[in-house]
C-alpha cells in the first residue's frame, strides 16, 4: 500500500494501519527517544534530575512497543505491561500523583507527534492513513495510562497495607506494659511515618467496628480486630475529632478516654474501656459517645464493683446497721449533701420530720464513729458508689447485699 496521495478521487480510507509504517517509523526511534526524555525532563519539574528510574529505557520500550503493534495489531502486549506498570508503581513508591506520570506522557506524545509530522511529510504519507494513525497514537496514549494506573494502585494498595500495619503494631507497642523504650517506639513510629505527638485521646467501641476505618482520620492509629475495638486519636479531642468520631462510629457504643502522654496511653484506654463496660450496663447514661472527663467520679467509685460490694457490707455491719436498713440512703444524702433535714427531704421525697427521725436514729447507732474521719469518708464513699449502681440497675441483675428503701 502506498503513503501517497492518489492523483485521481481517494480510495477508500483503511480500517487498519499499513504494517509496512513500522518500517518507516522504526529507524526514528533512536534518535527520537533522547528528544522525549530532555522534552519531559525540561517541561516537569519532578522529572528535571535522575530519580534511579531507567527513563530513556522506558521511553524506548514504549516506543518499541507502539512501532510492534503497527507491524502485527495482534501481538501480546506483555512488555509495554510490564513497563507501564513499573512505571505507575515507581510514582507511588516516589510518593507523586499519578498526574505527574500523566503529564509526561502527554509530552512524550506530543514530542512524538512532531517527528511523525516530519516522517510523514517526507514520505508523503496519504491523509487517511494519518487519521488512522493519530487515532492510534491517541489510543495508545489512553493504553499507558490505563497499564501504569493499575500498577499505581496496585503499588498504593500494598504501601497503604504496610502502613496501615506498621501503624496497628506501633499502637501496640505505645499500650504495651511494662513501657517499652522510647527509642523503639521512635524508630517503629519513623517507618510508619507517624509524627509521636505529645498528647493523645485513647478511644474503646463496643462490638465489630471493622466497617469504620475509611471515615476516621488517616493520622489515627486503630486497632479495630481486637477483642474491643480501639484507637488513638493524636492530641486532644478537639470539636473537629469529635465531630469525625461522632460521624464515623454513629452505629457503635463508644467510649473517649483522658488526653495524656503517650507514656499513659495505657490508663487512658483502660479507663475508656471501663466506661464503655459501664455504660453497656446502664450504670453511665448520656448517648451513645461516652467521654471519661464527665463520669471521673463514677469510674473512680466502680472501679472494682465486687470490691465495693464487699466493703459495703463490712462496713454496714461494722456500723451496726443491717441489710436493707431504711437509715441507709438517708445516711448516704446526709453524709454526701450536709443539708439540712428539709432539703434531704426533698431528695428522697419524704417528710423532713422522717428524715430529722432517722438522723437522731443514725447518731444514736454510730455514736462517735461519725466523728472519725476516716469512717465517714468511707461511709460516703461506699454509699455514693451503691446508690450509682441502684439507681442504674440494668434488668436480670442479682441486687447488692446492700439496698436503698425509701419509707
Amino acid at each position: 500500500m502506498t503513503y501517497r496521495n492518489a492523483p485521481s478521487s481517494p480510495p477508500a480510507p483503511p480500517t487498519v494501519l499499513p504494517p509496512r509504517l513500522a518500517e518507516v517509523l522504526r529507524p526514528e526511534l533512536v534518535s527520537l527517544a533522547p528528544v522525549i526524555e530532555a522534552e519531559i525532563r525540561r517541561a516537569i519539574p519532578e522529572y528535571a534530575h535522575p530519580t534511579g528510574r531507567d527513563m530513556p529505557g522506558a521511553i524506548g520500550e514504549i516506543l518499541d512497543a507502539f512501532v510492534d503493534q503497527i507491524a502485527d495489531p495482534s501481538a501480546p502486549d506483555d512488555r509495554l505491561r510490564k513497563v507501564c506498570d513499573g512505571l505507575g508503581q515507581h510514582e507511588a513508591q516516589q510518593g507523586r500523583s499519578l498526574d505527574t506520570l500523566l503529564a509526561a506522557y502527554r509530552v512524550g506524545i506530543q514530542a512524538a507527534w512532531r517527528r511523525v509530522m516530519r516522517v510523514a511529510r517526507r514520505h508523503r504519507f496519504s491523509a487517511p492513513v494519518m487519521l488512522l494513525l493519530a487515532d492510534a497514537v491517541f489510543a495508545y496514549m489512553d493504553r499507558l495510562s490505563e497499564l501504569s494506573r493499575k500498577g499505581y494502585l496496585d503499588a498504593m494498595a500494598r504501601s497503604e497495607g504496610e502502613l496501615e500495619e506498621r501503624r496497628r503494631r506501633l499502637l501496640q507497642l505505645i499500650l504495651e506494659r511494662p513501657a517499652v523504650p522510647r527509642a523503639a517506639i521512635a524508630d517503629l513510629a519513623e517507618a510508619a511515618r507517624w509524627p509521636v505527638p505529645e498528647e493523645v485521646t485513647l478511644v474503646a467501641l463496643w462490638g465489630d467496628a471493622r466497617e469504620i476505618r475509611p471515615a476516621l482520620d488517616e493520622d489515627l492509629l486503630v486497632d479495630l480486630s481486637a477483642d474491643v475495638p480501639h484507637l488513638l486519636i493524636p492530641g486532644p479531642l478537639t470539636a473537629g475529632r469529635r465531630a469525625m468520631l461522632e460521624r464515623a462510629t454513629a452505629q457503635h457504643l463508644t467510649a473517649v478516654g483522658l488526653t495524656v502522654p503517650p507514656t499513659e496511653a495505657a490508663d487512658s484506654l483502660r479507663w475508656a474501656r471501663q466506661a464503655l463496660s459501664l455504660a453497656e450496663a446502664g450504670i453511665i447514661g448520656g448517648g451513645r459517645l461516652i467521654l471519661c472527663e464527665d463520669h471521673l467520679l463514677t469510674l473512680w467509685l466502680l472501679t472494682d464493683i465486687a470490691l465495693v460490694d464487699e466493703l459495703a457490707n463490712r462496713l454496714i455491719e461494722q456500723a451496726g446497721l443491717s441489710r436493707g436498713h431504711r437509715l441507709i440512703e438517708t445516711l448516704g444524702m446526709w453524709l454526701e449533701s450536709r443539708g439540712t433535714a428539709a432539703e434531704i427531704a426533698d431528695r428522697l421525697h419524704v417528710h423532713p420530720q422522717t428524715v430529722r427521725y432517722r438522723i437522731r436514729r443514725i447518731k444514736e447507732i454510730l455514736g462517735d464513729r461519725l466523728d472519725d474521719p476516716d469512717t465517714r469518708f468511707a461511709l460516703e464513699v461506699v454509699l455514693r458508689a451503691m446508690r450509682l449502681r441502684e439507681r442504674h440497675r440494668t434488668a436480670g441483675e442479682p441486687r447488692s447485699a446492700v439496698s436503698f428503701q425509701a419509707s
